[in-house]
Order: C-alpha cells, then sequence, then structure tokens
C-alpha cells in the first residue's frame, strides 16, 4: 500500500481518506486501525477519571472482582464492566478467558501452561492463561 502524508494548516485535526478500487482485507485493516487508534476508556486512579487510548491499553482483567486496566507501567481500575469495555475497544482486542481481554498487539510469547490451556505474556510483563474455551480462537488468529 502506497501512504502519502501532506501538512496543512487548514487540518484543525489529522484524519485520512483512502483512495481504492476495490475493498481489499489490506484496506480494511488499515481502516480499522485507524479508527481503533480513536477509541477510549474512561479508568480511575484515586479521585480522578483517566481517559486512555486504545493503542496504550495492554490487558483488561478482573481480579478481586474487580476491573484492572493494566498499561506499560501503571495498572487503573475501571467501574464498567468487562463486556462493556470490550464493546467499546472492538478489533484489535480478543477475550482469552472468562475474566481477561488483551490487546493483540502487545503479545510478547505463549507457552504451554497447565491442563492444556496456554500461558500468555504480555510486553509489559502481564502474564495470564488463556483457557481452553477461547483457545482455537486464539490458535486461529495465531495461525496454527
Amino acid at each position: 500500500m502506497k501512504v502519502e502524508i501532506r501538512l496543512t494548516q487548514d487540518a484543525y485535526e489529522p484524519y485520512a481518506v483512502i483512495y481504492t478500487n476495490e475493498i481489499t482485507d489490506e484496506v480494511r485493516e488499515t481502516a480499522d486501525s485507524i479508527h481503533a487508534s480513536n477509541r477510549i476508556v474512561i479508568a480511575n486512579e484515586d479521585e480522578r477519571s483517566i481517559v486512555l487510548f486504545a493503542r496504550d491499553i495492554y490487558m483488561i482483567r478482573i481480579e478481586d472482582a474487580a476491573v484492572w486496566i493494566h498499561c506499560k507501567e501503571k495498572k487503573y481500575s475501571a467501574k464498567k464492566r468487562l463486556c462493556d469495555i470490550e464493546k467499546a475497544l472492538g478489533e484489535g482486542f480478543m477475550r482469552i478467558s472468562k475474566t481477561t481481554l488483551v490487546n493483540l498487539k502487545y503479545i510478547a510469547y505463549v507457552e504451554p501452561y497447565f491442563n492444556g490451556t496456554m500461558l500468555l505474556v504480555m510486553k509489559n510483563g502481564s502474564k495470564d492463561s488463556i483457557s481452553r474455551k477461547y483457545l482455537p480462537k486464539f490458535k486461529e488468529y495465531l495461525g496454527l
């Protein structure tokens, strides 16, 4: 795909236009990627509400009956349910268990784990097991 970036004083915020003669998987993925970078989730830190962009989120997990959003170096609590956050984030995130959602671009590696599951390790060091229920879809994503 050819990419051209133009600077203009008339643009108040960045926008993208894709010229194509057909809608291919590459075009869809590019459009989804651009759109996904603007998705946000509101998290909490002490008394403050923090705006987190999808690109900054590594993993979202239920821990001790609360939803926690793991970023590169910090984690934040969230008041929304995991399924609501999953809908808000959309493409680029995958459920790996009943309690965990991961950003696919921050996966470091996976390895065999306990009872036919796999352990997933994120680039920030966060870890969680991929449950057997979600493993087939995850393997399909990896091409295994």
